[in-house]
């Protein structure tokens, strides 16, 4: 199964027909991940949980919707997709064989906002079982893909992984929702595309010092480090959206497949 990195952007996708990614997340359908099968279970690394080292929530029975985001309206949305707890207990078996352990257990974490935003788009029934893993932002983006390297083995169990953050992400530069893209926006964007596209995942990896505008990109790395795991647990890259918003919002979403 391959993995995913998937731009959310703002929490508003959830309801603004207006933002385009939004209609590429609708047309999302199991046919475009393992032939005609849905996943058996879906692990989300999202832009929105941070801990000092690994966790993951094992939830038994339907996950709490979290409404995690300010200054936007809170609609009661609900996504009480069922937990994963055997996925999630797999996770932490694999990164602990893999040295990055202790992986913390969370018994009542929900999912937020960069979980099922995109999911409840992709996936309306929330039929489908579903865990979250966290990452450190105080560790790099070679940390990250190393992470996602240990959790390959996920792919052949039938477990779609996705990176849920955002290509770019400094929201103290937005601008109005149709405002043109800055030029150290774009000019990161396509940095970020031609090393992926081209198979330089080592700068990719070290994006901070080789990117241009790497640290105005993304003044925290918390939205990118998802794009790292992914790429760890797969291979080969391939842009499968693309779109902006805001002025410095990118939806830039990539799928990951092996070398096979």
């Amino acid at each position: 199964m391959d993995t995913f990195f998937l731009s959310h952007g703002s929490p508003t996708l959830s309801v603004d027909d207006k933002i385009p990614a939004r209609h590429f997340f609708k047309s999302w359908v199991p046919a475009k991940v393992a032939g005609d099968q849905p996943p058996r279970a879906i692990l989300v690394v999202s832009g929105h949980w941070e801990t000092a080292t690994p966790a993951v929530n094992v939830i038994r029975g339907s996950n709490d919707t979290i409404h995690d985001f300010y200054g936007f309206p809170k609609p009661m949305l609900k996504y009480p997709a069922p937990g994963a707890p055997d996925i999630a207990l797999r996770t932490k078996e694999l990164l602990e064989q893999a040295g990055f352990g202790p992986v913390k257990e969370d018994h009542s974490r929900g999912l937020d906002h960069g979980a099922w935003v995109p999911l409840m788009l992709m996936y309306p029934d929330a039929d489908i079982p579903v865990c979250q893993l966290s990452v450190q932002t105080g560790r790099d983006g070679t940390y990250h893909y190393n992470l996602g390297k240990a959790l390959a083995p996920l792919r052949e169990e039938g477990v779609l992984v996705l990176g849920s953050g955002s290509a770019t992400h400094n929201l103290r530069k937005m601008g109005a929702f149709d405002a043109p893209v800055p030029q150290w926006a774009a000019e990161f964007d396509a940095w970020l595309k031609d090393s992926l596209l081209t198979g330089r995942y080592e700068d990719a990896n070290r994006y901070e010092e080789k990117a241009p505008h790497g640290r105005v990109a993304h003044p925290s790395p918390d939205h990118l480090y998802r794009l790292h795991v992914a790429l760890g647990a797969a291979a080969k890259a391939e842009q499968i959206h693309q779109c902006w918003t805001n002025a410095t919002i990118s939806y830039a979403s990539y799928r990951f497949t092996t070398n096979s």
